[in-house]
């Protein structure tokens, strides 16, 4: 029997090898009406639309939660359009006296701009127990009448409760959405922009942070356990109802940009029920929390929320159905992108996504067929296959011969190394003569660091070097051109054969060093202490094998001045975090844009937007009066001369001042199967789930082709198996012939 063990042995772990599958999804899944897809990394942290603002977030509020306009899907360049309000509307101007001004008004002359916001009737909420109401009316699960928290059991999702319900979108909700915006319960990072603009928020915050202290006296400030906070009892100036379905908002001054605000999810309605729901005793700590388990008016709703590893979204059985647009761009129709013209969205039943941490897993899962969309909100994981197609034919004829999608283009985004200029060692210091020490090096580190050279060692991630914060693409932008050039990066070479008429070229290292050598850090050194200067670089992703290389790249750019870099790798959350406490010095940080204007890349370089201070998106906590005052101008003003010269003022300030090394603009190119349907993909369009629709036959039959089971290895060691059972039975037969003698018996 030993023989045949021993063959058992061999043969069954390559047979458990050969029969090895690594589909993440259940058998027979992808004959269902639902699209694959990951997460990088780690599951989203903040699903309440007040407190979301990180890029792996945006896939579920942007399909869960609606706003008054969004953008066409297909025409660029981007144009609002109305998606919960009935048309765009545009604002009406007061002056100081309270006196009408036309719409022509110079900015200085107008006081208050109000618009007055339409809502479509007989849009509904999604099924879910904050709703729910007994035969009397009353609310099943708060309010006075209540089902006791005792008696709820272990119920961890919304789905679980016996009793669902729905409601009417009103403007109230809107309402209640802005008024949150001055929560003390859970982090606001858009609070002091919407502050510095919405009438009478910054005040209201002080009326809630005063009404909420007086809710929590006496309770125990660690539960997690918090009573409810009625925003409905405290009037905002800046936000009412004046009718059912109608929204008026009152905003400081002139701002052009707010309508392009209103198509965030900032603003998204967010019912009142939802907040005295998750207020039950007990709930936050089984994770029953809105940041868990968004309640929206969109296309989908969120059913599966397991932590850092699968989450999944289905169809909204209250969704009105928005038609699939008929109109976009030269081509569109063309590529097919018309073909559903007047269709009721969305195609698509659910949305499933793995939480996957590493991107070698996660695209060879893309290529077995397995995710549709390699990583739904991102719009450059594409960029890696086009490479793989450039440096193997053999690849090159296996992604053509499976029909990848991977158009590229440019986006409206950048990747960048930045400073913490409240740190004392690469910050604004408190003196002349600090800040100046600190200019120096940062502007020597900013040469250091080559972009140039990055997007030919890392192609999967290439971009356009950055002159400024403000993409090509986007009004007020100069990159590409003499005028857009960073003078202390780069200078300009002649060059006839260029459309410019030359190239910008990185300056050499040499005067990096000199640079370091005045601010009192030659060789690396502090020339006071004589010690090596270290410095902490924090990146927001863990130092996987995939990105490891990046991080030894930007280790060996500083390595240049002499200049020792302390990797601090974390995830987005514990990243988030030591950025609130201002606990960091050097960081990597990318921002996709949230409109299509230069404000929104400028206002992160604002001081009111300070991340540290005021919990804004000025990571950087940059402070810069000049530049604080050129912004407020330059953001009332609409396109033209004048607002060109106000962003060329404010891009000279932060290329002198350097608080960014400036990076990089990424291509764009999504990782998207063939029988995907519908995809145009664009940073700045995050709702896009609804227009998609699958070829289900087509990836079924894909899914079977791609991972056809290799039998010859189970053959192989079939063979193999058999021989050493032969040999083995050999061995034995000879044995029972032999006598105690070694002989054999006669």
């Amino acid at each position: 029997m030993k023989p045949l063990r021993a063959a058992l042995g061999l043969v069954l772990p390559l047979f458990l090898l050969t029969a090895c599958d690594n589909n993440p999804w259940p058998r027979g899944a992808a004959a269902g009406n639902t699209l694959f897809t990951a997460v990088i990394e780690n599951s989203p942290r903040h699903l309440d639309p007040t407190a979301s603002y990180w890029n792996n977030e945006s896939p579920f509020t942007y399909q869960i939660y609606e706003t008054v306009y969004g953008y066409h899907y297909l025409k660029r360049p981007y144009q609002l359009e109305p998606k919960l309000a009935v048309a765009v509307v545009q604002p009406r101007y007061i002056g100081s006296e309270g006196q009408a001004l036309p719409a022509d008004a110079p900015a200085e002359q107008v006081a208050e701009s109000i618009y007055d916001i339409r809502i479509k009737p007989g849009v509904r909420f999604q099924p879910h127990p904050a709703f729910a109401v007994d035969e009397q009316g009353r609310h099943r699960y708060h309010g006075p009448h209540a089902q006791p928290a005792g008696t709820l059991g272990e119920k961890r999702t919304p789905a679980e409760f016996e009793h669902q319900g729905t409601r009417e979108l009103v403007a109230e909700d809107f309402v209640y959405a802005y008024k949150r915006q001055a929560t003390t319960r859970i982090t606001t990072p858009i609070f002091s922009v919407f502050a510095e603009v919405i009438v009478g928020l910054r005040e209201y915050a002080d009326v809630i942070r005063a009404a909420d202290a007086r809710l929590r006296q006496g309770l125990d400030p660690a539960s997690l356990d918090k009573p409810f906070l009625d925003f409905r009892q405290f009037p905002l100036a800046g936000a009412t109802a004046p009718e059912k379905h109608l929204l008026r908002l009152r905003i400081k001054g002139k701002n052009p940009q707010w309508n392009y605000w209103m198509q965030l999810t900032f603003t998204a309605p967010v019912p009142w029920e939802a907040d005295a729901f998750y207020a039950t005793p007990g709930f936050a700590e089984k994770g029953l929390t809105l940041d868990g388990w968004p309640v929206g008016t969109g296309p989908y709703m969120l059913v599966e929320n397991i932590k850092d590893r699968r989450l999944a979204m289905a169809r909204n059985p209250n969704y009105r159905g928005e038609p699939y647009p008929c109109e976009g761009e030269p081509g569109d129709e063309a590529a097919g992108l018309l073909a559903d013209c007047g269709k009721p969205t969305p195609f698509i039943d659910r949305i499933e996504f793995a939480v996957e941490r590493e991107e070698v897993s996660r695209r060879g899962k893309f290529r077995q067929g397995y995710y549709d969309v390699e990583v739904l909100e991102r719009v450059d994981t594409g960029l890696d296959y086009l490479v793989a197609m450039q440096d193997s034919e053999e690849v090159r004829r296996e992604y053509l011969e499976k029909g990848f999608r991977l158009n590229r283009g440019s986006d409206v985004n950048n990747y960048f190394i930045a400073f913490n200029m409240l740190d004392p060692t690469v910050g604004h210091g408190k003196t002349p003569q600090e800040a100046e020490r600190s200019r120096k090096l940062r502007q020597a580190i900013s040469i250091a660091i080559d972009w140039e050279e990055y997007s030919k060692i890392f192609p999967k991630r290439a971009g356009q070097t950055a002159m400024s914060p403000v993409p090509p693409g986007i009004f007020g932008s100069r990159e590409g051109t003499r005028e857009g050039l960073n003078p202390v990066t780069h200078s300009w070479v002649p060059d006839a054969t260029l459309p410019e008429g030359g190239r910008a070229v990185r300056r050499p290292i040499a005067d990096a060093k000199k640079l370091l050598e005045e601010a009192g850090y030659g060789g690396g050194r502090d020339a006071r202490s004589g010690k090596p200067l270290v410095l902490n670089y924090d990146v927001y992703y863990p130092p996987t094998p995939e990105r490891k290389p990046e991080i030894d790249w930007v280790v060996r750019q500083f390595a240049k001045l002499g200049i020792q870099l302390e990797v601090r790798a974390t995830d987005n959350n514990q990243f988030q975090e030591k950025t609130r406490k201002g606990q960091y010095q050097v960081f990597w940080l990318g921002w996709n844009a949230d409109y299509p204007d230069a404000e929104n890349f400028l206002f992160l370089l604002n001081s009111k937007a300070s991340k540290t201070l005021y919990d804004g998106e000025n990571v950087s906590n940059f402070n810069n009066p000049d530049y604080d005052r050129l912004f407020l101008q330059m953001k009332v003003l609409e396109d033209g001369p004048a607002k060109q010269a106000l962003i060329d003022q404010m891009v000279a300030i932060a290329q002198q001042d350097a608080p960014w090394t400036m990076g990089f603009f990424p291509y764009a190119s999504a990782a998207a199967q063939g029988w995907v349907h519908n995809l145009k993909p664009a940073v700045i369009l995050r709702d896009f789930g609804r227009y998609l629709r699958l070829d289900v036959p087509r990836r079924v039959a894909a899914q079977s082709a791609w991972n056809t089971p290799v039998w010859w290895p189970m053959l192989g060691a079939a063979a193999a198996a058999l021989l050493l059972w032969w040999s083995g039975r050999r061995v034995l037969q000879r044995r029972e012939r032999l006598d105690g003698r070694g002989l054999v018996k006669p």
